[in-house]
């Protein structure tokens, strides 16, 4: 059996809680997220937690037990506490401020980059070299953090670019001669 799948979801107070065949409902204090439930798996409430069963012993019945879990488990830590990643800019020059409510980099391109956020995302800029990504859903905070680190990822040499804040970074031998 799944360990992770096996663990239930214990549902915090102020949390409420719908579950229907093919998904469930998650509301709490910062919104709501709606979670797909996996082929051959279900899901029970009973007495402040939710159970999750699979249907077989098959590898994908198997796979689909831990994966809905733990989305669910996300998605409930994400209306109570939210989550949030923070990027880091290193390099002469380079800096981001917030504009509204988009981000604009400036990270050694001849013009400044703006990225739009997502629905359901906050930026937050505390100093020009660091970027606060907050929301309630985990895959679009990642995914937004992902993309404002691809704008200019960390090079191996110098160490400039955007990166995660505990991301590091090999740093290479530049050229010998």
């Amino acid at each position: 059996m799944s360990r992770i799948g096996r663990a239930p979801v214990k549902i915090p107070d102020g949390v409420k809680v719908e579950v229907d065949r093919r998904s469930v409902r998650v509301t709490g204090p910062k919104g709501e997220l709606a979670v797909p439930v996996g082929r051959g798996v279900t899901v029970r409430q009973e007495d402040g937690r939710l159970v999750f069963e699979r249907a077989s012993e098959s590898p994908e019945h198997k796979a689909m037990h831990g994966l809905t879990r733990t989305l669910v488990q996300n998605a409930v830590t994400g209306v109570t506490e939210g989550f949030s990643k923070t990027l880091q800019i290193s390099g002469v020059g380079y800096r981001a401020q917030l504009q509204g409510r988009n981000l604009t980099l400036q990270v050694g391109y001849s013009h400044p980059v703006v990225i739009e956020p997502r629905e359901g995302i906050e930026l937050e800029v505390p100093n020009q070299t660091t970027i606060v990504v907050r929301g309630i859903d985990k895959q679009r905070v990642g995914q937004t953090a992902a993309e404002i680190r691809a704008v200019r990822p960390p090079e191996p040499y110098k160490g400039k670019g955007i990166r995660y804040a505990d991301e590091q970074i090999r740093r290479k031998v530049g050229k010998a001669g």
